[in-house]
């Protein structure tokens, strides 16, 4: 564990780093729990009360643009204003500051791309601590097959930095500009999970900064406790700072898949099948709205890694409409970042701005068809808007994360309705809240739970539920690795 140097005094608060228009934040003040800024940092730190700030090599920033901007994130719902962001020079910044806000009762959390749907990374009154900058890859081992990097480091730039040596991550969420540490803070599931299980299976190690403000590398035989604490904790007992991430040999092209179905119990076997023989290396499914606007319509997503697939071999016992049917041989990270033009359009049209009231579900795969079904009915194009639905199966044996929760069934499936509504239409957005909420407890009834990167109300029962057995383990981390609770309240877990 390092031993880094404690915050120093106020008197150290002379070394405060610039912000907007040229200020320099000098210190802190608890009473009135805001920073004092002055227009250099040769201004003297005035008020016995002012608590000096850390050393930093980054910087901290309080101006309203930075504030406003970490008081948002991409689902445009939940608004919660820090009072300072730091964008860190180094990892030894990241343990200062927690340090700092550990001393002075300063919430904090960990924000990578701001890709969270429900205010998850956001800090009312705290600090927010912008991974971006800590967005080093380390070199590719080639024997090893790891590549090291750091929590900042988007999946897109590290599976290139991989490709270049004929490796790739084993598991991709389907947009790749999202970072490291906030995929592994929350598990990491896509086309590959039945093969490979989720992101968060195929890290070797972690470095992280506790709670406390300790700097640990931790891994299933070095902490281990802490290592299954963070992956998929949410945030709660520590910030990713750093991961190992495993490698496998990387395929040049792929041939790409997609088959209609009309009927979801015929759409949903098939499915099953494929990812328990595991001939396809991804399989997913969308569901798209028919002519009349019921969510009936049923496309299997598939992928073959194979070097000469055989469609023949590939297709055979399935029972898809032979109609309509379409292959396409694309370059393997083409496929990965297949999404890139569609998020382009969206960003044009101003879409990306609109909020994303999303609702992320596990459904027992033996009760799939009829509770999917339910939702699915439920669901209307408007409701919707210019979003999508995935729903598409996993394996439980290959899924070995405690936190990751996904109910016992073996074939766990993935309902993934992204809802996109403007942001100022209030009503229909707290309707589609609802509607979630109402989902969710279907599935909870069924003896599932969700995939906690959407849009559901929760409160603190909802979260001892969700983790089930392994919430004694959790609660007893958060207590021993956060004691003063500093971490991630937006999840409102504790």
């Amino acid at each position: 564990m390092s031993q880094l140097p404690s915050s120093p005094s106020r008197r150290a608060a002379l070394r405060g780093l610039a912000v907007a228009a040229g200020a320099v934040v000098i210190g802190f003040d608890p009473v009135g729990r805001s920073w004092a800024v002055a227009a250099t940092s040769s201004d003297t730190v005035a008020g016995d009360g002012l608590v000096g700030l850390p050393h930093l090599d980054g910087t901290l920033l309080t101006d309203d643009a930075s504030l406003a901007a970490d008081a948002d994130d991409f689902g445009h719902i939940v608004h919660r204003r820090p009072v300072a962001v730091l964008r860190p020079g180094s990892v030894a910044d990241v343990v200062a500051m927690v340090r700092f806000c550990g001393a002075h009762g300063l919430k904090t959390a960990p924000r990578g791309q701001g890709h969270g749907a429900y205010g998850q990374a956001q800090v009312e009154g705290g600090l927010v601590i912008e991974t971006a900058p800590l967005a080093e890859i380390g070199a590719v081992g080639p024997r090893s097959r790891t590549v090291t990097v750091g929590a900042g480091a988007k999946w897109s730039d590290v599976t290139k930095a991989a490709l270049a040596h004929g490796l790739t991550p084993p598991v991709f969420t389907d947009y790749l500009e999202l970072s490291v540490g906030g995929t592994l803070s929350v598990g990491g599931l896509g086309g590959q999970s039945h093969h490979h299980g989720a992101q968060v299976d195929n890290v070797t190690e972690l470095r992280v900064v506790t709670g406390a403000g300790e700097l640990v590398r931790c891994s299933p035989t070095r902490h281990r406790e802490l290592f299954h604490a963070v992956l998929a904790g949410l945030g709660q007992c520590a910030v990713i700072v750093g991961a190992t991430i495993r490698l496998l040999p990387a395929p040049t092209t792929v041939r790409h898949y997609l088959l209609p179905y009309d009927d979801l119990n015929t759409f949903l076997a098939d499915q099953r099948l494929l990812v328990t023989d595991g001939r396809f290396g991804y399989v997913e499914g969308q569901v798209v709205a028919d002519a009349n606007g019921a969510f009936r319509s049923y496309l299997l997503e598939a992928v073959s890694y194979d070097a000469h697939p055989d469609d023949a071999r590939l297709l055979a016992g399935l029972h898809h409409n032979p109609t309509g049917v379409q292959t396409a041989d694309l370059a393997y990270y083409d496929f990965l970042d297949r999404l890139a033009p569609a998020v382009a359009a969206l960003k044009a049209a101003g879409l990306w701005a609109y909020a994303h009231p999303w609702l992320n579900l596990l459904i027992p795969g033996d009760k799939a068809a009829s509770v999917a079904g339910g939702i699915l009915d439920a669901l209307t194009p408007a409701d919707l808007g210019p979003g999508v639905v995935l729903l598409y199966p996993l394996l439980r044996e290959r899924l070995h994360t405690p936190l990751l929760r996904t109910g016992d069934d073996p074939v766990p499936y993935l309902l993934a309705v992204l809802r996109t509504t403007p942001p100022d239409d209030t009503a229909t957005v707290q309707r589609l809240l609802a509607a979630n909420r109402t989902a969710y407890e279907a599935v909870r009834a069924a003896g599932g739970t969700q995939y906690p990167v959407g849009a559901i109300p929760f409160d603190r029962a909802d979260w001892r539920t969700h983790f089930g057995s392994a919430w004694p383990a959790l609660a007893a981390a958060k207590r021993h690795y956060d004691p003063r609770g500093v971490l991630v309240p937006g999840q409102g877990i504790f």
